[in-house]
């Protein structure tokens, strides 16, 4: 891994949704979890003030920052490369986990493990679809999609590192 820091096992992944919320999400966040800084709908001049005020806390909080859609965040991109920092990326069927791998991922989102708000009326992989998709996988694998620790126990038994949410952070 090309990363300054350790891989996080926890992620919060930002959305405009969040509004003001995202403030308390990043506070409930421990030290050394990661932030996914998107905001996708935003005009990338807002994004860029986003990331900054993010990267102000992360820095304070020991957080590590992944820019995505354009941004760079200083621990790194998400959907994107960058030398000398984390290169994350997204998958949701095994075609993209191995695309992911093979364009130099350091580690792979993949989406959705369940139900989420994010993506109305697609269907979760469930605990052993997730787990028969990243079997032998070559990077670390976060589960993202309607994810909580108490999920997180189940996919870890069959090959997630971490976890990603924006929900379950909003308290």
């Amino acid at each position: 891994m090309r990363a300054r820091h350790p891989l996080p096992r926890l992620w919060l992944m930002t959305d405009e949704r969040m509004g003001d919320a995202l403030w308390a999400a990043i506070d409930r966040l421990p030290r050394g979890a990661g932030v996914v800084v998107r905001h996708y709908g935003w005009p990338m001049a807002e994004r860029r003030r986003l990331l900054a005020r993010i990267e102000h806390v992360a820095r304070r909080r020991g957080l590590v920052v992944l820019g995505a859609g354009g941004l760079v965040g200083s621990g790194g991109v998400h959907n994107g490369r960058v030398r000398r920092r984390l290169s994350t990326r997204s998958a949701h069927d095994r075609r993209e986990l191995v695309a992911a791998v093979r364009r130099g991922a350091d580690a792979v989102f993949v989406s959705p493990v369940f139900a989420t708000r994010s993506h109305v009326g697609a269907h979760g992989l469930g605990v052993a679809r997730f787990g028969a998709l990243v079997r032998g996988a070559a990077v670390p694998v976060i589960a993202l999609g309607g994810m909580d620790a108490r999920r997180f126990r189940r996919v870890a038994a069959v090959g997630a590192y971490g976890w990603a949410g924006i929900d379950a952070w909003l308290g």
